[in-house]
This record gives C-alpha cells, sequence and structure tokens, in this order.
C-alpha cells in the first residue's frame, strides 16, 4: 500500500512496507528519489532499525543471547500500520511482533513522519522503549537520490558540498566492518568533494565521523540544481553507491550508529553510537531535504 502526499504541487509517496517515502516530485514533475531498480540497487529509501550495516559475522548479542540479525535490520522489510494522515503528511507505526521478538527481545513502538514542506520533504523517527528493561537501539536513514537529475548530464556533473570546510578522512569497511585505524583522507579543509565513482569502486562506502557540518548538498555543477539535506543529531555521515555500477543515484545517509567495528564489545549496547532508552522512553531523531 502506496499514500499519497500533495502541498503546493509538489508530491510524494510513502509505502507501508518500510515506512519510507519512495518518490517525491517538484511542481514540474521531477523525480528526486532512486527509482529502486533491481540492475543497480532495488532499495530507495530505507530506513535503518535496530543495527546500521551489518554485524560481526552477521550476530550480536542482546541481554546474553547471541542473535543474528541482516544487514540494516529488520524495520527496512516490514510492514507499517497508518497512524495518520494529512493532504500533505503520513505518520506510520511499527510495533514489536513476535517475529522481532525473535530477534530482538524489546517491545517498542517506532513511528515515522513524512511530512511535505514549501521546497523539500522532512523526516522524523520516534522510537519509544514500550518495555520494562532498557533497549538499545542504533537508528539510520539511506536516502537514495537520482543522480544525474536530468537528461544530458553525468555523475561527474554532480558533487558534494558541505556546510563547512571540513579536515576528515573516511573510515574504510572490509568484510570484517570497520577499523577506527584504517581511513582513506578525503576531505582536506575543503567544503567541495567531486563525485566519482573510483570513490565507491574502492571503497564502497564513504563514512564520516566528527562533521562540523550539518548539512551537505548533492549539486549538479552545470545546472546548479539538487537537493539540501540537513542533519541535526546524527553523528555520522555515509555516502554511497552501489560499486563497480556506475550507478545513477547517489545515497546520502545520516547515521546514529556504524557497521561492526573491531574491537568492540560483543553486546548490541556496546556498538559505536548505539542509543539505549530507559523504559516508556523516547527519542525522535529526523532530517530535512530541500531542493536546489
Amino acid at each position: 500500500m502506496e499514500l499519497e502526499l500533495t502541498r503546493g504541487g509538489r508530491t510524494a509517496r510513502v509505502s507501508a512496507q518500510g515506512g519510507e517515502l519512495v518518490s517525491y516530485r517538484d511542481e514540474n514533475g521531477l523525480e528526486y528519489i532512486w527509482t529502486g531498480d533491481a540492475a543497480y540497487w532495488s532499495g530507495r529509501n530505507p530506513l535503518l532499525f535496530p543495527i546500521v550495516g551489518g554485524l560481526k559475522g552477521g550476530k550480536v548479542r542482546i541481554e546474553g543471547n547471541e542473535v543474528a540479525m541482516n544487514r540494516h535490520g529488520f524495520a527496512r522489510n516490514s510492514t507499517f500500520t497508518v497512524a495518520g494522515q494529512g493532504a500533505d503528511w503520513a505518520e506510520l507505526e511499527l510495533r514489536d511482533s513476535p517475529e522481532t521478538l525473535a530477534v530482538y527481545p524489546y517491545p517498542f513502538r517506532l513511528v515515522v513522519r513524512q511530512q511535505l514542506t514549501d521546497t523539500g520533504f522532512t523526516t522524523s523517527v520516534t522510537v519509544t522503549n514500550t518495555g520494562d528493561n532498557p533497549m538499545p537501539f542504533c537508528l539510520g536513514a539511506h536516502t537514495g537520490f537520482r543522480c544525474p537529475l536530468e537528461a544530458g548530464e553525468v555523475f561527474s556533473d554532480y558533487e558534494v558540498r558541505f556546510e563547512q570546510k571540513e579536515t576528515c578522512p573516511t573510515l574504510v569497511p572490509d568484510a570484517n566492518g570497520l577499523d577506527p585505524a584504517r581511513i582513506r583522507p578525503c576531505l582536506e579543509n575543503a567544503d567541495v568533494l567531486p563525485l566519482e565513482y573510483r570513490y565507491f569502486d574502492e571503497m564502497d562506502t564513504l563514512i564520516f565521523r566528527g562533521l562540523k557540518s550539518r548539512w551537505v548538498e548533492l549539486r549538479s555543477k552545470k545546472t546548479g540544481r539538487g537537493v539540501r539535506m540537513t542533519f541535526p543529531g546524527f553523528p555520522v555521515l555515509a555516502l554511497w553507491s552501489a560499486p563497480g555500477k556506475a550507478a545513477p543515484y547517489l545515497c546520502i545517509e545520516p547515521w546514529h550508529g556504524v557497521p561492526a567495528v573491531a574491537g568492540e564489545g560483543p553486546e548490541l549496547a556496546d556498538k559505536a553510537f548505539c542509543i539505549t532508552l530507559s523504559p516508556g522512553e523516547s527519542r525522535t531523531l529526523g532530517y530535512q531535504v530541500d531542493t536546489l
């Protein structure tokens, strides 16, 4: 099931599968969200919960028991229920079930609000611990944007602009996860990263910790068209396009969590940037996308 949102000539579609916004078109009908072409990547805009990335060996200990969980968790493959809807917004809800409790033994309520604005859209996620024990979780976005946006352009016509000049290496993932000692220089007193497929062919994902910037722009050097994503509250930003495929999209991914890190403890709560909620406590994280 998909829900239709409209505001001032702008439209969006929101899917009950994963609670994700799967289409956003401006007043001229230009689509900004990746279409999910399986030849490159079948995803579009998944929500990452209760883990971000992969686990070491695909497993983690929770409450002393070892459990297996697929990469990026289960929310993206879950069917949400509609909790509320207006002309330009929708709220979708996911609660614990026997299936989730088998791998993540915590009662929870997860509410995703997708909202159109005058210049784009916002996505906010509220996680509530409805159980009796402290509840650890990680949360991330994985928004795929079409790149290039318009005919006659190519991927390398685009660049990523940062709010501030940054000196920040990227963590380099491999089959075993991340090693904080294994980094690659990337941003050196720069606020612009030219887009080149070689980054993703060599490193798969660019993962930045400790950025001063709270927004980045994906912008065409030819037309200036693109998007700005503002991501307050997220300590990690990742950029990804499928390696080796010259894929016509870029994912901009604010994360509160990271894949498996060398030397991390065995429990989910030991993972870097993991959030732990007390019984009855809620936490809201979100991001905003504006078209340029």
